[in-house]
C-alpha cells in the first residue's frame, strides 16, 4: 500500500480518498487502508462552513506531503479542484464572446452587484444591470448559490474582466414609450423615491416618472414631498413631458384638480369683504391666509388711513384673525392684494375740516428721516414736517437737532387729502412767538443738539418703508 501511495506521489497522480472522520485541523481520509490528512484549508476552494456534511463521501486528491517513517500523509482536495477550475476557465476563455447567454451560478453578493461563476471563471453582475426597475440591493434579485441566465456584455482576455447583464435578457422598456405615455393622459403608479426636490412614480417595471415638487400643489407652499405622499403610495398623475432619449417622465400630481386660481376671481371679487389668518410678516407687508393654500398680501400702505406703518408688527401679529378687502387677482403671477385699512372709511375729508390750515398743534416725534419728520398727534393721526419747515435753516438731518420722542410746536400748512398727507410746520409756528420763546425754543435745541453730538446715533436714520415718504418739501 505505501508503494501505491509513494507512487502516486512522486507521479502527481489523482487518487480517490474517503473522508472517514473529523479530527482538529481537519478531515482524516481513507486511502488504500492507509489513513491520510486532509487539512482544512485544502479540503475546497473556499473553506467550508459545515464539514460533518462531506464525511462519507469519496473524492479526489493529491498526495502533496509522504512520511513513511512517521506514517505521515498529507492530501489535498484543494489543488484538484484548481486544476479542474484552470482547465474550465481555459476552455470558457477560449469559446466567450459578447453577447452570449450563459448560465452560472451567484458565488458571492457584495452592495455593487453579484459575482456570477461562470465554471472556472467569475463575471460580475452589476447592480443597474441586473434589473430594468429600482433595485435598492442586489439581494432583492439573487441569493448566493442561485443559477442564473446571464448576459456577456463586455469581455477583456487579458484581464478576464467580465461584465454580465440579467435585465438585457428582457425588453427594454423604453422602447415605444411615447406612444404609451402621451402627455395629457392620467396614469396610476407607486411612489418608490423621495428626494427634497420630488417624487419618483413606478409606473412600470423599468420605467419612472417624476413629480417636481413644484407639481404637486396649485396652493399649498410644499415644503418637502414628503408633506403630501410616502413611500408605497399608489397614486394618480397627469403626464407632462416624455423624454424618451434621457428616459425621463414628467408628471404632475396637482393637475389632477383644476387650477383654483383660474376661477379665484369670482370667488373672490375685488371690494370684497373676507376673513383670514395672519400667516407671515415680512418688512414690506402680511401675508393673510384665505383658505388654505390661499395667501394674500397686505402691504404696509394698505394698513392704516392715517398712520405711516414702518413694520406690519406695529398693526398686526402672526395668528390674528382679521377682516380685509380684496383689492385685486394677479391669475398670471398668482398674488392677491388686499387691504385693512379699506374695512373702515376713508377719514381723510373729515379730517381737512378738522386740521384747517393754520391750526396750532402739539404731538411727538415719531421718526426722524433724511426728508424730515413724522409727528403722532394722538389718534392714530400722523403729520409730516418737511425739513425744510422744521425751524432751523442750516438743519442738513433732523436727527442732527432734534430726537425720537420729544414734544414739539407746530401749525397745520395744509391737508393733502387726495395723497392722504398732514403738512406741518413748525418754521410757521416760530414766526408768530415773541423774543423770549423763540429764545427759549433755541436754547433747546442747543441742548438737544449738543446731547446728540455727545453721543451721536449708530448710524443715520433709514427712511420708512412706506410709499407715503415720497413727500416734497414745501
Amino acid at each position: 500500500m505505501w508503494d501505491r501511495v509513494k507512487e502516486a506521489h512522486d507521479n502527481g497522480q489523482v487518487v480517490e480518498g474517503k473522508l472517514i472522520r473529523k479530527i482538529k485541523g481537519g478531515v482524516v481520509v481513507d486511502l488504500y487502508g492507509v489513513e491520510a490528512f486532509l487539512p482544512g484549508s485544502q479540503i475546497a476552494l473556499r473553506q467550508v462552513q459545515n464539514v460533518d456534511a462531506l464525511l462519507g463521501q469519496t473524492v479526489a486528491v493529491k498526495i502533496i506531503k509522504l512520511n513513511k517513517r512517521r506514517r505521515n500523509i498529507v492530501v489535498s482536495r484543494r489543488s484538484v479542484l484548481e486544476e479542474e477550475r484552470d482547465r474550465m476557465k481555459a476552455t470558457i476563455l477560449k469559446d466567450l464572446a459578447k453577447d452570449q447567454i450563459r448560465e452560472g451560478v451567484v458565488k458571492n453578493i457584495t452592495d455593487f452587484g453579484a459575482f456570477v461563476d461562470l465554471g472556472g471563471i467569475d463575471g460580475l453582475l452589476h447592480i443597474t444591470d441586473m434589473s430594468w426597475g429600482r433595485v435598492q440591493h442586489p439581494s432583492e434579485l439573487v441569493k448566493i448559490g442561485d443559477k442564473v441566465r446571464v448576459k456577456v456584455l463586455n469581455f477583456d482576455p487579458e484581464k478576464e474582466r467580465i461584465s454580465l447583464g440579467l435585465k438585457q435578457l428582457d425588453a427594454y422598456p423604453w422602447e415605444g414609450v411615447e406612444e404609451k405615455y402621451k402627455v395629457g393622459d392620467r396614469i396610476k403608479g407607486k411612489v418608490v423615491s423621495i428626494t427634497d426636490y420630488g417624487a419618483f412614480v413606478e409606473l412600470e417595471k423599468g420605467i419612472e416618472g417624476l413629480i417636481h415638487v413644484s407639481e404637486m400643489s396649485w396652493t399649498r407652499h410644499v415644503r418637502h414631498p414628503s408633506k403630501l405622499v410616502n413611500i408605497g403610495d399608489y397614486i394618480e398623475a397627469v403626464v407632462l413631458k416624455v423624454d424618451k432619449a434621457n428616459e425621463k417622465i414628467s408628471l404632475g400630481l396637482k393637475q389632477v384638480e383644476p387650477d383654483p386660481w383660474l376661477t379665484l376671481d369670482q370667488k373672490y371679487p375685488p371690494g370684497m369683504r373676507v376673513k383670514g389668518k395672519v400667516r407671515n410678516l415680512t418688512n414690506f407687508g402680511a401675508f393673510v391666509e384665505l383658505e388654505e393654500g390661499i395667501d394674500g398680501l397686505v402691504h404696509v400702505s394698505d394698513m392704516s388711513w392715517t398712520k405711516r406703518v414702518a413694520h406690519p408688527s406695529e398693526v398686526l401679529k402672526k395668528g390674528d384673525a382679521v377682516e380685509v378687502v380684496v383689492l385685486s387677482i394677479d391669475k398670471e403671477h398668482r398674488r392677491i392684494s388686499l387691504g385693512l385699512k379699506q374695512v373702515s372709511e376713508d377719514p381723510w375729508p373729515s379730517l381737512a375740516e378738522k386740521f384747517p390750515s393754520g391750526m396750532e398743534l402739539t404731538g411727538t416725534v415719531n421718526r426722524l428721516f433724511d426728508r424730515g419728520a413724522i409727528v403722532d398727534l394722538g389718534e392714530g393721526i400722523e403729520g409730516f414736517i418737511p425739513l425744510s419747515q422744521l425751524g432751523i435753516d442750516d438743519l442738513k438731518r433732523p436727527n442732527d437737532a432734534f430726537e425720537v420722542g420729544e414734544s414739539l410746536t407746530m401749525k397745520v400748512t395744509r391737508v393733502d387729502v387726495p395723497n392722504h398727507r398732514l403738512i406741518l410746520s413748525v418754521k410757521a409756528w416760530m414766526t408768530e412767538q415773541d423774543d423770549i420763546a423763540l429764545a427759549e425754543w433755541t436754547s433747546k435745541r442747543n441742548q438737544v443738539r449738543a446731547r446728540i453730538a455727545a453721543n451721536p446715533p449708530a448710524g443715520r436714520a433709514c427712511r420708512a418703508q412706506s410709499k407715503d415718504d415720497e413727500v416734497v418739501d414745501e
